[in-house]
């Protein structure tokens, strides 16, 4: 009877380990697939710990040089398909992979404040005295660390749906199993790039809620680059850590003196515009915050032209600034 029980647990060991070999096989393949669909589509920049990888869209116009910071699970292609037609032909536009995402190296920033460092050297090797910041989502934490921490690189800041502050409750639980050391490695090597595609049209549409996701988002933002192992575990980290991180940090925002605006949607239910927005509002002077009504978690798309607005105004009040001293 021992005997055969442990043949049973014998065969069922052996099984699963095949399972998850053939796993690992499997989306080693389909990694090479999705980057072979969407390789790199700018430069790259050797920094201190790493290179990031960048689009820079130079052009004469009258606003000043603008960074775009996208937010987690994401890549530049996410900010450039928002923006470049919106914005073109009105000065220099520059679109990042943050760190450990698209094709950045991670270089060590594995927090928002890290990250807003890897940033204020990249704009110094780009020859980029100080820029506009816009941002989206959790990239808005690095924004704002990068205003408190390198505030002679920001000339002003244009926050969408941001994730600044504290909130109630914790993180999607596939987040925290995904940053662990060893489960996490496991996880991303093997389940989360069948389960993400399969997942993928549902968590499209679950962040474009209640509006409707535009035409060939997933495949114009190629955002299945996140569903990369390595990637995924980032990006895992980036949320699972956010928490703590804005909870140390956001006590500093007051003493950020950048012209700043805030653009929400009432419906947002990804990030909670009465916590993160009307905080940021609260703790930035002169903050102005304009909220959307029936608009979710991508203002930046549904309500391009109103962004671009926030845009012009930060400029023309950070030009007016600079006269003024």
């Amino acid at each position: 009877m021992a005997v055969s029980v442990l043949k049973v647990l014998l065969i069922t060991l052996v099984l699963v380990v095949a399972i998850f070999v053939a796993l690992f096989i499997w989306t080693r393949l389909q990694v090479a697939q999705i980057e072979q669909a969407h390789p790199p589509q700018g430069q790259f920049v050797e920094l201190s710990n790493g290179r990031l990888h960048f689009v820079d869209l130079q052009a004469r116009g009258d606003l000043p040089p603008i960074l775009f910071i996208h937010g987690a699970s994401g890549n530049l292609n996410d900010q450039r398909v928002a923006y470049e037609n919106a914005l073109s032909g009105t000065g220099r536009l520059i679109f990042i992979d943050r760190p450990g995402h698209g094709y950045s190296d991670r270089a060590g920033a594995d927090d928002p404040a890290k990250q807003a460092d890897i940033y204020a050297q990249f704009l110094s090797e780009i020859g980029v005295e100080s820029a506009i910041i816009v941002c989206h989502s959790l990239g808005c934490a690095s924004a704002a660390a990068m205003a408190v921490n390198h505030p002679d690189r920001v000339q002003g800041l244009v926050f969408v749906a941001p994730a600044t502050h504290e909130w109630p409750g914790g993180v999607t639980w596939y987040y925290d199993i995904a940053s662990l050391p060893i489960i996490g490695w496991l996880f991303t090597e093997t389940l989360t790039l069948p389960f993400g595609r399969v997942g993928l049209d549902s968590g499209v549409a679950s962040v474009f809620k209640p509006n409707k996701p535009v035409p060939d988002y997933a495949s114009d933002s190629a955002v299945k680059l996140v569903l990369r192992p390595q990637t995924f575990r980032h990006n895992a980290h980036d949320v699972a850590t956010l928490k703590a991180f804005v909870t140390r940090f956001q006590p500093r925002y007051e003493s950020i003196a950048a012209p700043t605006e805030i653009i929400t949607g009432d419906s947002d239910d990804v990030v909670l515009p009465e916590i993160h927005s009307v905080g940021l509002e609260r703790d930035i002077a002169g903050a102005q915050m304009t909220v959307l009504p029936g608009v979710g978690h991508k203002p930046d798309y549904i309500a391009t032209d109103v962004v671009v607005g926030a845009i012009r105004r930060v400029a023309a009040q950070s030009i007016a600034q600079s006269v003024e001293r």
